[in-house]
């Protein structure tokens, strides 16, 4: 009887044994996304979906600046969440700042945490070198999206971008076809020193530089911000200074030009007083081109996750990139030819 008892005793011990393991193979998931974006990392911890050629989930870390900075990061943000998902075979950690620092200090992080890839929509394109070469010597494969950066190509898989600088250079172009005597522009620019200030600042500087009739009246960064915008514009109606241009870096910029502008009575749009010109076509800021409240809108594509997802799946496959930079598709929009259609297709 002694020796039956103690039998079942030993059997109880080792399930209890086993079940406990389960529980510390469980948990090491959920701590491990722990430290991310509540929004990805429980679903992702959950599956065992194939996400590779080996059939294991691909964990990627992804550094993106705050998805409430603009309707296009919003929209950006969304789609990178809705590709590197669990149902597709990814284990998906994010990290959001508007600063280098943080999200240098967020990449280390990931490094340390073993993912495959790191994904990078960096904030500042100075200083990345070092961490991308930690990134290199940990074997974890970088691809940048929607900004460049100033690093050796050779640190990086891919970068899937948009071409800023053709961005300013279209919207400058567009302008100097108004063919205006004098310009005298209000300049808001967006977070100094990231590749779409860099790329719609130069365009426009570069004009005011080589033309004696372009002015830049007032040149300041609203940090992508509404309520900043309209308090430099503001400041520009209050001193009595003159202006016929509204050159804002995104469109939730321009949005808060134009509040001022409207609330000192001044006419903006086609025919009037000032031009408005914003970038990223978000829905709402085409649809005030249509109503030709604003002139001109700079086309900033958000879509950028089924590209890094086909880069991914190549270099899971084993296949070597043709093409290093991917440059996404863009155009401008001009409030006297755009139409419904155009609106429906390209708003964010």
């Amino acid at each position: 009887m002694k020796k039956k008892l103690l039998a079942v005793l030993m059997v109880m011990v080792m399930a209890f044994a086993l079940t406990a393991c389960g529980d510390k193979d469980g948990g090491s998931s959920t701590d491990a996304g722990s430290s991310t974006d509540a929004g990805s990392s429980a679903d992702a911890g959950s599956s065992a979906d194939a996400g590779s050629s080996s059939g294991a989930t691909i964990k990627v870390g992804i550094i993106n600046n705050d998805p409430n900075e603009s309707g296009y990061r919003t929209a950006n943000d969304k789609d990178l969440k809705e590709k590197f998902s669990a149902a597709n075979g990814y284990d998906a950690q994010f990290a959001y700042s508007l600063k280098n620092d943080e999200q240098q200090a967020s990449a280390k992080k990931f490094i340390e945490d073993g993912v495959d890839y790191l994904l990078l929509s960096a904030a500042d394109t100075a200083g990345w070198d070092s961490v991308l070469k930690q990134a290199q010597d940990a074997g974890t494969k970088v691809i940048l999206f929607d900004r460049t950066i100033d690093a050796d190509p050779s640190l990086y898989e891919a970068s899937i971008v948009s071409d800023m600088d053709k961005e300013g250079q279209t919207a400058v172009d567009w302008l100097a076809g108004q063919g205006l005597d004098e310009y005298n522009v209000i300049h808001i620019q967006g977070v100094m020193g990231s590749a779409a200030q860099k790329g719609r600042s130069g365009a426009l500087q570069s004009k005011a530089d080589a033309e004696g009739n372009w002015n830049i009246v007032e040149q300041q960064t609203a940090e992508w911000n509404a309520e900043k915008a309209q308090q430099i514009v503001q400041s520009v109606i209050d001193a009595g200074t003159k202006f016929n241009v509204i050159y804002a870096e995104n469109d939730d910029m321009a949005k808060g030009a134009v509040a001022a502008l409207d609330a000192a009575n001044i006419s903006h749009g086609v025919g009037k007083d000032v031009i408005v010109m914003g970038f990223d076509c978000n829905k709402w800021a085409l649809e005030e081109l249509l109503a030709q409240n604003w002139n001109y809108d700079g086309q900033c594509n958000p879509f950028q996750s089924s590209y890094i997802d086909d880069v991914i799946k190549k270099l899971e496959a084993g296949e070597t990139l043709t093409e290093k930079t991917i440059i996404m598709d863009e155009k401008g929009f001009d409030a006297s030819t755009i139409t419904q259609d155009d609106v429906d297709t390209y708003g964010i």
